[in-house]
């Protein structure tokens, strides 16, 4: 099967997340961010998979996965699936129920990530919340971050006597997404990330192995992955990063 991914072009954003599992498992997909809109790729490709009449099961946002007939929405519902047909998850039921609830706790870290520099929502600009960003970001790497990182380490620290992933033996779609947020985190704000993960070494590690696995090294490098910018969800405000 050929997949293909919808998501909005310029930005890694939620898409990356799906990017990386289907690059770990070598899958075949047509990446519709990096067609032109003039070969039917783009934003326009994405709105109209959104606007689709004849979808009786329409996707609210992006990103949207096609596999074969189906068109799956949903970043942790995508892995879900796409965990059990590549596969980066476990066959049994606990564990691949197991591997959605880590990458449904990592999707609240993501959205607590964008919330420091858009605390009062999408409809106004960074300059416009400027204070409560402040405000909000302060919270979030004093209480918040550590919390989060915290977990993760707990989850590796039990887990290491099977491997050095979040989950059995074998990488899994949680152990990618993982590395990805600790890569946004790294950009959005380096000096307070560089202090949390000092006493986190299993989360560092984890980062390091993936990265380093030799199809995501590849991608990385290709030109195909984004770089981090300050239109995506990880931005980097040097004010915010204390």
């Amino acid at each position: 099967m050929t997949y293909e991914l919808y998501y909005w072009p310029g930005i890694q954003g939620r898409g990356e997340f799906v990017r990386l599992a289907l690059e770990e498992a070598g899958a075949s997909y047509r990446d519709l961010a990096l067609v032109p809109e003039a070969k039917r790729g783009g934003a326009a490709a994405v709105v109209k998979v959104l606007n689709a009449r004849s979808n009786r099961r329409p996707p609210f946002a992006p990103p949207i996965l096609k596999a074969g007939r189906q068109f799956i929405a949903q970043t942790p519902n995508i892995l879900l699936y796409l965990g059990g047909h590549l596969p980066l998850a476990p066959r049994d039921e606990a564990g691949k129920l197991w591997t959605h609830q880590l990458q449904l706790t990592i999707s609240d870290l993501y959205l607590e990530i964008f919330s420091t520099h858009h605390p009062l929502g999408d409809a106004y600009g960074y300059e416009e919340q400027k204070s409560a960003a402040k405000r909000r970001t302060k919270d979030f790497l004093s209480t918040r971050l550590p919390k989060f990182l915290g977990y993760f380490e707990r989850v590796l620290e039990r887990n290491r006597a099977r491997g050095p992933w979040l989950v059995g033996t074998r990488l899994s779609y949680a152990d990618l997404s993982m590395a990805q947020v600790i890569a946004g985190l790294r950009y959005a704000f380096p000096t307070a990330t560089g202090k949390a993960l000092g006493s986190r070494p299993r989360l560092r590690s984890l980062y390091d192995r993936v990265f380093e696995r030799p199809r995501i090294a590849l991608y990385a490098a290709s030109g195909r992955r984004l770089a981090f910018n300050n239109e995506d969800l990880f931005r980097h405000y040097p004010e915010l990063d204390r």
